[in-house]
């Protein structure tokens, strides 16, 4: 095989973005607010952020598959075609839990379709926009991906099992956090086009994220809760706590010479998929394809 017929062929596992095909084997006996230290408040949260996960990952996909035409580098391609496949199976595993929620009662489709709606707004603008928004929703989980592997509290207080679909999720956001990034200035995206992007997603889908947790704690009966909304508050919003961690990141978005690799997080991936996916790796038992994401 001709050097650039070998380039050509390149796979995302090759470029270290591997589609990961994990069975997660969720309980079905935890109690209800099980995620967070059995908080309603931040565990509905984290019922938001699953549900809107799958709409999310979609509309993600399809704005870099807008300009994948574009593409020549054979490595970037590879990229994509491994960021396409975990994000796929980041869409179907939330499902997977997203089922388990249904089951105990938990009106996660509400999220998916407050989310869904926010979503479809931006798809009224151009696929250069749409990409831009991509780029910075990608800002953000990349940065909540990172406080998802470092994050003590976040640890001893949530769910063993559960923790383990995060880690994964966590681990290969932070794999292709620059891939949409990458595209989006192959295209010649701008500084201009970000700071739109920033006021697109601030008007249509940060809203609809707020407004379905909201709802949710409102249908839960437990909106006024104060002891356990000021403790899951203070879990969350507090100084060093997991989204304003997150949130304290966003700016930087919006500078002239951005760009998502300044978030160096390759020690920590390489430690998480030495956890996960090593010999004795925690997720070993689940993971039904490590030879070929081996490459």
């Amino acid at each position: 095989m001709s050097e650039t017929a070998a380039s050509r062929s390149l796979t995302g596992a090759q470029v270290g973005i591997p589609p990961r095909h994990i069975d997660f084997k969720f309980s079905r006996e935890a109690d209800r607010y099980f995620f967070y230290d059995n908080n309603p408040l931040a565990s509905l949260l984290f019922v938001v952020f699953s549900g809107a996960f799958p709409p999310g990952e979609r509309f993600f996909m399809e704005s870099v598959r807008n300009f994948r035409d574009q593409i020549q580098d054979p490595v970037l391609k590879a990229q994509v075609s491994g960021f396409m496949g975990q994000e796929a199976l980041h869409g179907r595993e939330h499902e997977r839990l997203n089922d388990l929620f249904r089951e105990r009662g938990l009106d996660v489709d509400l999220p998916a379709r407050y989310v869904r709606f926010g979503l479809r707004q931006l798809e009224r603008f151009s696929p250069r926009l749409q990409l831009a928004c991509t780029t910075m929703m990608e800002h953000f989980t990349a940065h909540l991906a990172e406080q998802w592997l470092t994050n003590q509290a976040l640890t001893d207080s949530s769910d063993p099992e559960m923790l383990k679909l995060w880690y994964w999720h966590a681990l290969e956001e932070l794999e292709h956090k620059s891939v949409a990034y990458d595209v989006f200035e192959l295209i010649g995206g701008t500084q201009k086009e970000r700071k739109q992007a920033g006021w697109l997603v601030g008007l249509f889908v940060m809203p609809a994220v707020v407004a379905a947790w909201l709802r949710l704690l409102i249908k839960e009966g437990q909106l006024f809760n104060r002891a356990e909304n000021r403790r899951g508050y203070r879990a969350l919003f507090g100084r060093g706590a997991l989204i304003s961690n997150v949130l304290r990141h966003m700016p930087k978005f919006w500078r002239r010479q951005f760009h998502p690799r300044q978030q160096q997080t390759q020690a920590l991936e390489e430690a998480w998929r030495t956890r996960l996916f090593g010999p004795q790796g925690e997720l070993i038992d689940v993971y039904r394809n490590p030879a070929k994401a081996a490459g």
